[in-house]
């Protein structure tokens, strides 16, 4: 079985919307390059205002 990892060791972006950092989140390991927001509600925003 894998170790469990602390937060801090994982990778981290900042969201293009609200510009506080995030860290990685598992149902993101197959899209992380892809991600931009930190949540739903961000993501809606800025399609929105843009």
């Amino acid at each position: 079985m894998a170790r469990m990892r602390k937060k801090a060791d994982l990778p981290t972006k900042i969201c293009a919307h609200c510009q506080k950092p995030f860290a990685w989140r598992k149902k993101w390991e197959r899209v992380w390059d892809e991600v931009r927001y930190c949540s739903d509600r961000c993501r809606t925003e800025a399609k929105r205002s843009g």
